[in-house]
């Protein structure tokens, strides 16, 4: 491609509302344009370098058998109803009416469309296992959209899902996916981590992530310093912790407290380790038809991870309550303790079974509990999961210890089961002709979230760093002058080599300032810019590397074949 007839509409501005590396530069450096909030036009470069990142996902699913299918982006509302998730999935989800009055949504996710596209024509065991995918756009009504294409309401998308007729069947697809995940950010040069996850609204178990490992990333994972355990920081577990502080000593007793309505005062008024501690975090819990208080107990070291909370109570939603709605129900703010069971729902984290020399509320004004033994209540008290794991805890499947990273989440793989085959009657005969549901795994990948991910790993103050397999074009040759004949020939004899050695090159042969073109070569980030200038007259050409930033003089005779070896 001649870059005086590419449209690559590069600019100094960045977007106002643009904070994140991957945003700032994309849209500097012509690959998008913003339509609307969370809406984005891809330009020729952003083309390239998602056709590549297909092209990569294709060549990877096709090794483990995959077949490619594309659904309707229009949903009957119907499907939705049929699987219970049209509420569940909330305001998220867009809804529509045609001039029938027939109610739609646009597809943010496709359980349901598969689902319908099987049943019924996959009747036998014989024809398990399936696994069928797409790339596709999909639309989700974010209430926040930001940070460019890593969280918009219109996004690309790779989702597939597998049938099978058993749960080890299943176990092999699943295992078999995770390590095509694997190879494909592996291909495109990506730093990530597999993580355990939350299944979240698609639902199910057996939840991963795929998180590219970045300082911008939404999401916080705990890793482990010595195996490969990672985990988002809603799911994260641990077996125990470091250090366990030295336990105060004293008889069960109600002792006189003012103003200790906080961890620290209570901490500091004792002169103990908050590990020893009882904290308690009230919230509304919402359910499809009724909203109760729950209290959650955990250490005062700890703190309430929501998504772990939601889960215990099976729950749709948390959030905050009042201290007047807690006194309506006879509780005492900040002295709230787990011994008194009668006023509201309590759920305990794990780590607090059978704790002994604790410190909890009294119920009652000014009044602590001090010598508590926890376990007096764990025949009659509900005990789940919900603390969030610390930085330094120990990996729950070694004695490594665990850290936090900040990760981007381009991939989410899911051991569905049944859910959406027994709501949706999509049944099979098994060896025995008894009808059973299929059992189903699903696996997505965030096309266009991968582009701003690349760049959000792979990125410097002058802008975008492509990765080989991910550059819009390997090779940018750089006419330094194109009023100088000399040099014009050079660059057009290198660029036709290039090009039929099937090598993707741009000519720059635009008559701006040499200083202009090269911002604009680092801006976009072509992996190698030959620049033919001054070195001219002693019969050589620089190389620079976009990455290192190193320019090498090489010799015109032997340019071509240099650039063949980087390339490789």
């Amino acid at each position: 491609m001649r870059r005086s007839r590419a449209f690559i509409p590069t600019t100094k501005e960045a977007p106002n509302d643009a904070t994140l590396p991957s945003h700032i530069f994309l849209a500097r450096a012509g690959f998008i344009s913003q339509v609307s909030s969370g809406l984005y036009n891809y330009m020729p470069l952003a083309k390239r370098v998602i056709k590549k990142i297909e092209n990569i996902i294709n060549e990877e699913m096709s090794k483990v058998g995959a077949q490619e299918v594309e659904l309707s982006f229009v949903t009957p509302a119907d499907l939705w109803a049929e699987s219970g998730r049209i509420e569940k999935f909330g305001k998220e989800l867009l809804r529509f009416r045609d001039r029938k009055e027939n109610l739609f949504v646009l597809g943010p996710t496709h359980e349901e469309m598969m689902v319908d596209l099987v049943r019924n024509r996959v009747t036998s065991y014989k024809n398990l296992p399936l696994n069928l995918y797409q790339i596709k756009t999909k639309f989700r009504d974010e209430a926040r959209p930001r940070f460019g294409l890593m969280r918009g309401r219109e996004f690309i998308m790779k989702d597939g899902y597998s049938f099978h007729a058993t749960t080890e069947d299943l176990d092999r697809e699943f295992d078999a996916m995770e390590a095509a995940y694997k190879k494909i950010l592996t291909r495109l040069g990506l730093d990530f981590r597999v993580v355990e996850a939350d299944s979240g609204a698609i639902g199910g178990s057996g939840s991963k992530e795929l998180m590219v490992i970045a300082d911008s990333g939404e999401d916080t994972i705990a890793i482990c310093s010595k195996c490969e355990y990672g985990a988002n920081i809603e799911a994260a577990s641990r077996s125990g912790r470091g250090a366990i502080p030295e336990a105060p000593e004293a008889e069960f007793n109600k002792f006189l407290t003012p103003d200790t309505s906080s961890i620290d005062d209570l901490a500091e008024f004792f002169k103990i380790d908050p590990y020893y501690t009882v904290k308690c975090v009230a919230k509304k819990v919402i359910y499809e038809d009724e909203i109760e208080v729950v209290l959650f107990f955990m250490r005062g070291c700890d703190n309430l991870q929501e998504v772990k909370a939601i889960n215990a109570t099976d729950a749709l939603d948390i959030e905050d309550v009042s201290e007047e709605e807690l006194r309506e129900l006879g509780l005492t703010p900040g002295f709230i303790g787990p011994l008194d069971q009668d006023k509201a729902k309590h759920v305990i984290d794990t780590d607090l079974k059978n704790a002994q020399n604790m410190i909890c509320g009294a119920n009652e004004q000014d009044y602590h509990f001090v010598g508590v033994d926890l376990s007096v209540i764990s025949e009659v008290a509900y005990f789940a999961e919900i603390a969030e794991v610390n930085e330094g805890d120990t990996c729950p499947h070694c004695d490594g210890e665990l850290s936090f990273r900040k990760g981007i989440e381009v991939g989410h793989i899911f051991k569905l089961g049944t859910t959406y085959s027994e709501a949706l009657k999509a049944e099979f005969l098994d060896e025995n002709g008894k009808a059973q549901p299929f059992i189903m795994g699903t696996y997505g990948m965030g096309v266009s979230r991968l582009v701003a991910a690349i760049i959000e790993q792979h990125h410097d103050e002058s802008g975008c760093i492509w990765t080989k397999q991910s550059a819009p074009y390997m090779v940018n040759v750089m006419v330094s002058n194109i009023k100088d004949e000399e040099q014009l020939k050079v660059g057009e004899d290198l660029y036709e080599r290039l090009q039929n050695a099937g090598v993707e090159v741009m000519l720059d042969d635009r008559k701006d300032r040499f200083g202009f073109k090269m911002k604009d070569a680092e801006l976009i980030g072509f992996p190698y810019t030959v620049v033919v200038g001054k070195e001219l007259v002693n019969g050589s050409v620089q190389i620079f590397d976009r990455a290192t930033k190193e320019k090498t003089t090489v010799a015109i005779d032997e340019v071509f074949d240099k650039l063949m070896e980087l390339i490789k």
